[in-house]
Formats: C-alpha cells, structure tokens, sequence
C-alpha cells in the first residue's frame, strides 16, 4: 500500500489513469481508497464501500456471462461468476492497475503478505468499484468491470471449478480419500514469499506447485494433478 498518500488533483488523476472515470466527488474517492487503519477524525474507510462494490461487480459480471454465454447452462455460469469475482482474480487485477499504490493503509497493513495481503487489496477493489458506481452510475462501474474482466471471462479455463474443491470430488471417487497437503518450501522475504506445495491423493503420483501464497500454491498443486490424471486438459477444459 502506498506510504504517502496522493490527495485531491492528483489523486484523481491517477485514478483517471487507471479507470478511466473521472470523479467529481473527490471524498467519496479519498474514503474508497482508505483502509480502517489510516482513517480519519471523521472515521471514514472503505468498509461499507466493499459490501456495495462486490454487489455491483456481480451484477454486471453476471450480466456479461449471461450475453456472452447464451447456451450456457445455470451451473456453468455459477462456476464462470465464481471464478471472476473472488479474491484472486480481484486482487490480481488489482495488481495490473497499481490500485495498492493509490490506497492509504497504517504500516502494518502494508506489510501483510500472502492471504491476508490479497483479501486486503480484493477489498479495495471492491471499494473502488462501489465508489464508480455512486459517482458515475452503473455505466461508469460497468465500463471498467467490462474492460478488465471480458478477456478472463473467455479465457482458457474460466469455466472450471476452484481445483482444490474439484481434486476433492474426484479424489473421494478415485481414492475414497481426502488429498493431503503439504508444505515443502517457503522462500523470499516475509513480505514476498513463495510457497512450494505437494498434494497427495491414495497411490496416485504426487502434484507440485509454487504461488505467492500457500493457497496458490495448493491450487497450482491440485491442477496439476488434475490434468496428470486427464481429469482436466491441460488447455483448461474438463476431460
């Protein structure tokens, strides 16, 4: 998260840059970019801005599945929505945008790695698009859901489960076990580590995979062994 922070003009500017909305209310902006540690006198923060920001981010990326997918069955587009609207994809797009640069935190929310720093900055996304959306209206929220969504949601893959939840489901058919995890390695500093992870299922051959976090690293670990057993194609597609 950024340690000094950008205010007024230059603070919407840079969002400007990175939404392409430009806000009028700069408040409403300064309170969607806050976190509950680096509040003000006045005690505005994010919080509540998150609870309308995932309503909104659902509604139009369910909208956009719903167009794009016209033969899609209701669980097809269940598992499309899921997938574009967690954590991940949302810190991830984060990312692409610089938004942690923009969002004012205390020092030791800055310094949070692995699962916590990614709900922190899927939070301020949420927060950002609630705060579109009460500036520009729907359309203002809907053009950049569109604009940074529409490629993932046709991307190979987008239509699969969450990989640990589906090594699951065909570990207790094919094993009649639970997969059992484990941590193999953790490199890099406490802030930026990489996590190697196994995951074993009855006899079969184990599955590898490293990520920013153990949960990565546990769903890396659990499509590889997916796709080993051509439960999965490699290219993203159920077998």
């Amino acid at each position: 998260m950024a340690g000094k922070r950008l205010t007024g003009e230059a603070l919407a500017a840079a969002v400007a840059e990175r939404t392409g909305h430009a806000f009028s209310d700069r408040a409403l902006l300064e309170r969607a970019l806050t976190h509950a540690s680096a509040r003000d006198d006045a005690g505005f923060d994010y919080e509540r801005l998150e609870f309308l920001g995932d309503r909104v981010l659902g509604l139009v990326v369910a909208d956009m599945l719903f167009a794009a997918f016209p033969d899609a069955p209701e669980g097809e587009l269940s598992v499309r929505l899921n997938a574009l609207v967690n954590a991940e994809t949302l810190a991830e797009i984060g990312e692409e945008i610089g938004l942690a640069e923009l969002v004012q935190a205390g020092r030791e929310i800055r310094s949070l790695a692995g699962r916590k720093r990614v709900n922190l900055r899927a939070d301020a996304m949420e927060a950002l698009i609630a705060a579109l959306y009460l500036d520009g209206g729907l359309e203002a929220a809907r053009r950049f859901v569109l604009a940074r969504w529409t490629a993932r949601s046709r991307a190979a893959g987008a239509a699969r489960r969450d990989p640990k939840t589906a090594l699951q489901e065909w570990a207790h058919q094919a094993a009649g076990s639970a997969p059992a995890y484990a941590v193999e390695a953790r490199e890099g500093p406490d802030h930026d580590p990489l996590f190697t992870v196994s995951v074993r299922v009855g006899g079969f051959p184990p599955g590898r995979g490293t990520g920013r976090s153990k949960r990565e690293a546990e769903q890396a670990a659990a499509t590889q062994v997916l796709v080993d057993q051509n439960v999965w194609t490699a290219q993203g597609e159920d077998a």
